[in-house]
């Protein structure tokens, strides 16, 4: 330990450009991990954080809610499937909105759930739930946006028809859903934005894009799943975080991050490498000395991986200084949040890579022979 703090100080200019070099990585890695979660969240936030355990599917609507219909007498069906507690409608479709305040039209999504029932949001940050129709529960990210606590956001109506206003009574993270602002809203608060944008169908009954399960306190959801699938026609049933991971876009955005993560992981394992290996064969000569005057090879072999520890560590350090200060200074309307669990996991898998990395180095400190120190020419050897 002392050997390597020793030389670090003395090459203080060549360990600060690597620490910077790897910090800067570090922090690459972070903040694209930072941003995979926040658009993970914001294609799927509103299905991933309600209540319910089981969400089902019609069976031809490919895991997706905007293709899937299922009967209104599927609710029924499924409620009475063994290892399910509770059975609810789940409507969800995208209506033209406008926020409050007279902000322009935008679109947002509408999720409707039987008040009580499961369905619900379970990220309340502030206010309640709905208790009554015309109420709703909507993203906190979107407050600022016209959808705060006590605003009324209208559902644009069609020509001739009378516009649904909701009053915002609660506020929920990672609610969003498609990338839109989402709120939460009673079937039948659900049901009139339908029939005010489509009064041609005003007499129609308005069917659930899924069934949500809220599964018995002893029954694995998977099992759940598998069961509602067998017993009730016309359904696929999936358990809440296979049916986040069967979301549109879900997939592809995780691939396409994955590469890009994986990158940099092994840049970082690279940078590290070749740091270490220069660092080696520049101080041959001295190592050899160390190795002719009685230093064992377990001693430089310790002092290497301390100093690829240093150098990781610290990296990992400023990685995770520059993406708090990255945070700090996000927007509200997508913030970057620092999860400590995830960073920690990150950095300790950042300095075990360092680590292998070094293996290069290990060998060559292994190799070298004592008797180099005595052919060498700054000695009057031979070589």
């Amino acid at each position: 330990m002392y050997l390597a703090l020793r030389e670090i100080r003395r090459s203080r200019g060549r360990f600060a450009l690597g620490v910077g070099a790897v910090g800067l990585l570090v922090f690459l890695i972070l903040f694209q991990q930072t941003l995979l979660t926040n658009l993970l969240g914001f294609f799927t936030g509103g299905l991933a954080n309600q209540s319910g355990d089981v969400v089902v599917y019609a069976a031809d609507a490919r895991r997706t809610l905007a293709g899937s219909v299922v009967p209104a007498e599927t609710v029924d069906a499924v409620a009475a499937v063994p290892g399910v507690a509770r059975a609810g409608p789940l409507h969800e479709a995208t209506f033209t909105v406008r926020p409050a305040g007279g902000r322009d039209l935008l679109d947002g999504v509408l999720f409707g759930y039987r008040l009580g029932g499961p369905g619900h949001p379970t990220t309340l940050r502030e206010g309640r739930l709905p208790r009554r129709d015309g109420e709703g529960v909507a993203s906190a990210v979107d407050a600022d946006a016209g959808f705060g606590l006590g605003e009324v956001v209208t559902v644009e109506p069609a020509p001739g028809a009378e516009p649904v206003r909701i009053r915002i009574v609660g506020l929920g993270d990672d609610l969003r859903f498609s990338v839109q602002p989402t709120v939460f809203v009673s079937t039948a608060t659900f049901a009139a934005a339908r029939r005010a944008t489509n009064p041609a169908a005003a007499g129609a009954p308005v069917l659930p894009s899924a069934v949500v399960v809220e599964t018995a306190a002893a029954a694995d959801p998977a099992v759940v799943a598998r069961r509602v699938t067998a017993r009730v026609a016309g359904v696929e049933a999936l358990t809440r975080d296979e049916a986040v991971a069967s979301a549109p876009g879900v997939a592809a955005t995780r691939q396409s991050f994955g590469v890009i993560l994986g990158l940099a992981f092994v840049v970082v394992g690279l940078v590290v490498g070749f740091f270490l290996v220069i660092l080696t064969v520049q101080k041959a000569g001295a190592l050899a000395l160390l190795r002719a005057v009685g230093a064992p090879a377990g001693l430089l072999v310790r002092s290497l991986l301390t100093q690829a520890f240093v150098l990781a560590a610290a990296g990992a350090g400023i990685g995770v200084v520059l993406l708090t200060a990255a945070a700090a200074r996000s927007s509200p309307a997508f913030p970057i949040s620092v999860d400590g669990p995830a960073v920690a996991a990150t950095c300790a898998v950042l300095v075990a890579l360092a680590l292998a990395a070094s293996a290069v180095s290990v060998r060559r400190v292994l190799r070298i022979d004592p008797l180099q120190a005595a052919l060498g020419p700054s000695v009057g050897g031979l070589a």
